[in-house]
């Protein structure tokens, strides 16, 4: 059976496979309905994911600037390099993650002033569930801009085997 720090690394590999069909599907986009609000809407979801990551790692101890959680004027050809940077910290962070790590408690203090204390593990299943409310998001606004959405579940992306002979329902 896997531990957890290994199925939160299992996680991960889903959750950039997932930005990779994001990056995918914002590209395409028809380029005339690339100046539309709703264009923007969808690249700044992405930005935002990315953001929310980094924020997370700093907060862990693992990224040096505290960034923008709604990061201004992020245009598509800038995303492929800011997922890249953020996936490979990741990578490296949840390469050291054990269960002593998902058991620490880390105090931060939210942009609204206040502070809180959360544990690791919550830490972490947060931002897998953050990642799957906004990849939602993106999917519905580049579909309704012609773009192809694609399915980002993650039954899909383990690909299971169909049983052969199911028993009768």
């Amino acid at each position: 059976m896997k531990s957890l720090a290994d199925r939160f690394r299992t996680w991960y590999e889903y959750e950039r496979d997932c930005n990779a069909k994001s990056l995918t599907m914002l590209a395409s986009v028809p380029v005339e309905r690339r100046t539309e609000a709703e264009f923007q809407k969808a690249v700044g979801r992405l930005a935002h994911l990315v953001a929310a990551r980094r924020r997370w790692l700093y907060r862990l101890g693992h990224w040096s600037e505290l960034p923008a959680i709604f990061p201004p004027d992020t245009a598509l050809p800038d995303l492929p390099a800011l997922v890249a940077d953020t996936e490979a910290a990741w990578v490296a962070y949840l390469g050291r993650l054990d269960e002593n790590e998902l058991a620490r408690v880390i105090e931060w203090q939210a942009p609204d002033g206040r502070r809180y204390r959360w544990d690791v593990e919550g830490i972490l299943t947060q931002t897998f569930g953050h990642a799957w409310y906004h990849r939602g998001q993106i999917a519905q606004l580049v579909a309704a801009l012609d773009g192809r959405a694609v399915d980002t579940d993650y039954i899909f992306w383990c690909k299971l085997p169909p049983i052969d002979n199911p028993p009768p329902a």
